[in-house]
């Protein structure tokens, strides 16, 4: 848990960046964030863990359903904090030589958060151009997953491109974006 002065300071931070932003949350107040984050302190700690690996998050959407509150790594680039990673624990065991330090899903559980998946990540990039120069590990069906792929995605040429590597693989410019649910 973050100290009180923590938690203020960064309410702050997140406050800021979310009325910076108004075109990811129309019609949203800040006031209704603070108040539901102040009743979530173990979400509050995730969103500061994404922060601390520079996803820069930020709320995309209140769903009407059931008003949860949803934010996702807003960083123009992969959060240069989770960089240089393989896809899963399977991928990261059955590298024989030059491992890298964690798995995006890994990572992801440590945090309390979930990686993105195709649709979630086209949804970001109606908010700006993202990943532009790197690219971000997304969800992978199970199918493709049980053959030894990943998928990860990036924004070129105007447009979200989804590709496939081995989920062992691992690149300085990839990383993994996620999103949290309050």
């Amino acid at each position: 848990m973050l100290s009180g002065p923590e938690t203020e300071e960064f309410l702050k931070l997140l406050g800021e960046r979310f009325r910076s932003n108004m075109h990811r949350h129309p019609g949203m107040e800040w006031d209704a964030v603070e108040t539901r984050l102040r009743e979530n302190p173990w979400k509050i700690m995730s969103l500061k863990r994404m922060e601390e690996t520079g996803g820069e998050p930020d709320v995309v959407s209140l769903m009407p359903e059931n008003g949860d509150l949803t934010f996702y790594d807003c960083s123009k680039q992969s959060p240069s904090g989770r960089r240089s990673i393989c896809y899963d624990r399977q991928a990261l065991e059955s590298r024989k030589q030059h491992k890298p330090a964690d798995s995006a899903l890994d990572m992801a559980a440590a945090m309390g958060v979930e990686i993105l998946d195709e649709e979630q990540y086209r949804i970001l990039q109606q908010f700006g151009e993202f990943d532009t120069t790197t690219s971000s590990w997304i969800q992978t069906p199970d199918g493709i997953r049980k053959l030894g792929g990943a998928l990860f995605a990036d924004f070129r040429y105007g447009k979200v491109f989804v590709y496939h590597n081995g989920a062992e693989s691992y690149y300085a410019s990839r990383g993994f974006r996620s999103m949290l649910r309050i």
